[in-house]
């Protein structure tokens, strides 16, 4: 070969080197810029996904779709309890997804109804005087306490407060007692179920009317096991509703955007058993728990004739376990309602704790004279209730019955109010 052709090459040679040099570094400036801009965005996507530290975000919670209808970094409280709240990690087997929707409809006010306001006087029954001196169905005398400890109206207990999203959170509790297979346990087995909704609505509208700031949802309060003065089959000195007149009932609630509150009386049967028997219907949306403790005996005693009595340590674990429920089943807030028939009924009352998924009702019950059950509420709700009071009426047996503007000026004012 010549020289110049050598030459040639030499220089061909040596441009190609050039070319081959400045691809290559193109080359990687384009891999750096991909690395880069892939990390940059990775970390932004996971800081929009799951939030900061900082904002206590939850990896789940881009899937959380209360978070993203509430539009805040991080997550929102989910308006009905369940699922995660403020952006954090649902507990172990919780299920996560939209928020519950509401599973009742309130009875709405008339137009122009006036705010509750302050009764002319203390609370007196309709057509007579109240009795003198006041006693319990034992006639053992009560001392009333005149004292307002909340402002008029409010339905929480001093210094409570209630961390759920639950029924009674802005609306009144307006409920109808009973066994439908007897008339001689309340007014659910004295007429036939449609006649009985229209009753309870029209009663219930009266709530509404006169403390319009709370509407009240009507409340199918169901007795689903019922204490007896035999042992049965099962030994334990109850009988359960059969589950078909259960499911009636429950449908029946659910038609009308009413609550169904299933009521359990004990014998020897233990509340974590009932609930289990129950849960099929506890795991809906709209059906709620209630406690007569006064059938709650020991081994060796008869319900109805001797008295019975829970203690906390019983239904705390109780209150504990609707809160799993609501959380595994993303359901809307349940209430849990403890019936007292009369003082050392209800024990250790300070284990009766709400939790962020459960309200907590402690209830006067027993019938008798206006001023027995006023003084009666004072003790059993007022001054032990640990979140919200309810207080039952007896169409009946009370004598005389009072008026529903007389219940409201309770203190505080029943969230719950019952008729038998």
């Amino acid at each position: 070969m010549s020289g110049r052709g050598r030459r040639f090459r030499r220089r061909n040679h040596a441009r190609r080197m050039v070319a081959m040099i400045s691809m290559a570094a193109l080359l990687l400036a384009a891999l750096l810029f991909v690395f880069v801009g892939c990390g940059g965005s990775g970390q932004q996507g996971s800081q929009e996904e799951g939030g900061s530290p900082e904002q206590g975000g939850a990896e789940e919670s881009s899937n959380d779709a209360g978070g993203q209808a509430g539009g805040t970094t991080g997550g929102t409280t989910n308006g009905m309890g369940g699922g995660a709240t403020n952006g954090t990690t649902a507990p172990s087997g919780a299920t996560t997804g939209p928020a519950p929707k509401q599973p009742f409809t309130a009875i709405a006010p008339p137009p122009g109804a006036e705010p509750l306001s302050e009764a002319p006087g203390p609370p007196e029954p309709q057509g007579a005087q109240p009795e003198t001196t006041a006693v319990d169905q034992y006639g053992n005398p009560l001392s009333p306490i005149a004292t307002r400890t909340v402002p008029l109206g409010q339905t929480m207990v001093a210094g409570a407060e209630d961390p759920s999203d639950g029924p009674l959170k802005n609306n009144r509790i307006v409920a109808y007692y009973g066994n439908p297979l007897s008339e001689y346990m309340g007014v659910l087995g004295e007429t036939d179920p449609e006649t009985m909704m229209a009753n309870l609505k029209e009663q219930t509208a009266v709530y509404s009317k006169l403390d319009p700031e709370r509407p009240a949802i009507p409340t199918i309060e169901l007795i689903a096991s019922t204490a007896s003065r035999e042992a049965g089959a099962s030994g334990q000195y109850v009988n359960q509703l059969p589950t078909d007149l259960i499911e009636q009932y429950a449908q029946l609630a659910e038609e009308n955007g009413a609550l169904l509150l299933l009521d359990v009386q004990l014998g020897l049967a233990t509340i974590e058993e009932e609930i289990e028997l129950l849960r099929p219907f506890l795991e809906r949306p709209y059906v709620h728990l209630a406690i007569d403790t006064e059938y709650s005996v020991e081994p060796g005693q008869v319900p109805g004739v001797n008295l019975g009595n829970v203690d906390g340590t019983e239904i705390a674990p109780a209150i504990e376990t609707l809160d799993q429920i609501v959380r595994e089943n993303n359901l809307p807030d349940k209430m849990l309602l403890v019936h007292q028939f009369e003082t050392g009924i209800v024990t250790n009352k300070e284990l009766i704790q709400p939790t962020e998924n459960v309200e907590v009702v402690l209830h006067a019950d027993g019938f008798g004279g206006p001023e027995a059950k006023l003084t009666k509420y004072d003790i059993l709700v007022r001054d032990e209730a640990t979140q919200y009071g309810g207080f039952k009426l007896f169409y009946t047996q009370d004598a005389p019955l009072l008026s529903p503007q007389q219940v409201l000026q309770l203190d505080p004012a029943p969230a719950v109010v019952t008729y038998q």
